[in-house]
Formats: C-alpha cells, sequence, structure tokens
C-alpha cells in the first residue's frame, strides 16, 4: 500500500534534519528514495528506504552524481507503511545488516518511535521522550518529539 500522510510527513521532517546536519558538517549525503545496491542471502539485493545516508570515505573520488547510493550506506531509515509489520521490518534490517549497513532505523509512526538496529547491539527503541545521539551521524541529536508534533511524552 502506498504511504500515508504521517509516514510522508515523518520522512521530510527527517530528511530536512539530517540534510540541514549534512550541509553543516560536510561528512556525507542523504537523500530520499535512493537505491542502495547490495547482497541479500548472496544474491543482488535493491532496497529503495525512504532516507539513506553515505558519508564521504565510503564514496569513490569519481563518483559522478549519479545512478544508486555508490556504497553501502552508513544509515538507512524505513518507515512502515500500511499493509507493513514490524516484524517484516525486523527481518528488513537485519538483512541490511548482514549486506554491511552500520545502522538502521524502523520508524513506526502509530507507536512514534524508532528502533535503531546495529551491529553487534541489541536493538534499542526511542520513544517521543527521548534524544538518539549515534556515532552514524556525529554531533547529530534527535529530539524524537520532533518527527512526531502532535505526540505527547508517554507516562
Amino acid at each position: 500500500m502506498a504511504p500515508t500522510t504521517p509516514h510522508s510527513r515523518v520522512q521530510k521532517r527527517l530528511l530536512r534534519l539530517i540534510d540541514d546536519w549534512c550541509e553543516q558538517s560536510h561528512l556525507g549525503e542523504v537523500d530520499p528514495e535512493w537505491t542502495v545496491v547490495l547482497k541479500r542471502r548472496g544474491v543482488d539485493w535493491a532496497p529503495v528506504p525512504e532516507l539513506v545516508y553515505i558519508s564521504w570515505s565510503r564514496i569513490s573520488a569519481d563518483w559522478n552524481a549519479g545512478g544508486s547510493c555508490p556504497g553501502i550506506p552508513d544509515l538507512v531509515v524505513e518507515i512502515i507503511s500500511p499493509g507493513q509489520t514490524f516484524a517484516e521490518m525486523i527481518q528488513k534490517a537485519t538483512d541490511y545488516l548482514l549486506a554491511g549497513v552500520d545502522q538502521i532505523w524502523i520508524v513506526d509512526t502509530k507507536a512514534q518511535a524508532i528502533t535503531v538496529f546495529e551491529r553487534d547491539r541489541l536493538p534499542q527503541t526511542f520513544w517521543v521522550d527521548s534524544t538518539i545521539s549515534t556515532h552514524a551521524l556525529p554531533n547529530f541529536l534527535l529530539k524524537v518529539a520532533d518527527l512526531f508534533p502532535s505526540a505527547t511524552p508517554r507516562t
């Protein structure tokens, strides 16, 4: 099913925040709906996450800024769409990790939460009263509530 308005709004807000950080830090590139070419169980796999961040250190100097993501991303963001389950997204996050992606954020607009997956760590869920800081985006801080303006902190 096609994404809903809450899905699109969260994607737009998160893109704006990470893109602002990219422009200030000059550490990498973030783009929406950017195809990533990976391997999944030994077979070519080309997912199109809602957001992809790749640091300049992972991009070849001769990259011409065209086509799919030019390397394995540091971070991918997936937003749960209608018809998708959290269990399906956990499998997708696992596939990304096995393919070499450092960090995956699964955004749940209904629960108003972000679950972060990383290699060699248990997943961690951040709610609207949380702030995310991550090595994938040095000195970037995300108040989860900024993605969900109508949210109220959990009690």
